[in-house]
């Protein structure tokens, strides 16, 4: 799908074409769809929300809002990972309200983030490490939520924040050891 496509898509529906957004759900469903099975990949064995639910779940989230707001194809895909995340976390938080405190939801991270354990994360620590990451640096923030829940490339991010692909590079090693100080520090 070439990303003039999506653009072009998103400024029809910023104008009031209907048609556009409907032609531009059947666009990206399948990128939608891939970016949603890597986010459920990462949760526990027991996680209850699958990675259809969860596209349906962040479209309706995305288009509830103001679909002006929406830029381009690289801001589409930045902003619908943010919003995978934020119902994972909801819905690990209601998991975990039923348990009264018992067990928490964890996310697989792999090697994705220095030092952490590889086999699985809390989904909570995670986010509540990734906003104190904002409150140190906020680009830091965006550079791990565009890489590493967005999925995109380093080039990608440097265009998207305004800095070169080797600035990304390097941010990107300072955020994973924040990130694994933050997890480790919180068990």
């Amino acid at each position: 799908m070439a990303e003039a496509e999506v653009t072009l898509l998103l400024e029809r529906a910023r104008s009031g074409d209907s048609a556009a957004m409907e032609s531009l759900f059947r666009v990206v469903y399948e990128e939608l769809h891939r970016l949603a099975q890597l986010h459920v990949r990462r949760e526990h064995d027991g996680h209850t929300l699958g990675a259809t639910a969860l596209v349906h779940e962040a479209y309706i989230k995305l288009f509830g809002q103001d679909a002006g707001a929406l830029n381009d194809r690289t801001h589409f895909y930045s902003v619908a990972s943010r919003a995978m995340r934020q119902i994972l976390v909801d819905h690990a938080r209601a998991r975990l309200a039923q348990k009264r405190g018992g067990g928490g939801i964890s996310v697989t991270l792999g090697d994705q983030v220095a030092g952490a354990e590889p086999d699985a994360v809390n989904v909570i620590a995670l986010n509540d490490a990734l906003h104190e990451l904002a409150k140190v640096s906020e680009r830091l923030g965006r550079i791990v939520e565009l890489r590493y829940f967005a999925g995109l490339t380093e080039a990608e991010i440097g265009a998207i924040l305004g800095v070169s692909a080797r600035t990304v590079q390097r941010e990107w090693r300072t955020a994973r050891a924040f990130l694994s100080r933050e997890l480790q520090s919180g068990d």
